[in-house]
């Protein structure tokens, strides 16, 4: 069956660094569009950025630009997200999903989800 592991969240500073990992199992992993989403408290789950199927376009969300860079290693079925300079509003448990759309930051276009994994950013 389909299935998604998120790896590599933690504690941090304002500042600082992490990557994520996702690795998947069970579905043809290069014909799917994987992305990153994140849930912070009292919030709506909302797409951070998308790689696409096939040939691995990506998209960030705004709040993300220039900070985040997600990538694929097709041979390995791992998506990654690095994510610098991260500032406490990042703060979240991030979950990565995947479509057989061509892309997709939207969360009801996904069709399996991993378990998610928490980053909290320090003030």
């Amino acid at each position: 069956e389909a299935q998604l592991v998120e790896s590599g969240g933690g504690l941090v500073q304002a500042g600082g660094s992490l990557t994520l990992s996702c690795v998947a199992s069970g579905f043809t992993f290069d014909d799917y569009a994987i992305g990153w989403f994140r849930q912070a408290p009292g919030k709506e789950r909302e797409g951070v950025s998308c790689i696409s199927a096939i040939d691995r376009d990506t998209d960030y969300a705004d709040s993300v630009k220039g900070r985040f860079t997600i990538s694929s290693d097709n041979a390995k079925n791992t998506v990654y997200l690095q994510m610098n300079s991260l500032k406490p509003e990042d703060t979240a448990v991030y979950y990565c999903a995947a479509t057989s759309r061509w892309y997709s930051r939207q969360p009801d276009d996904m069709y399996y989800w991993g378990k998610g994994t928490l980053v909290t950013v320090s003030s």
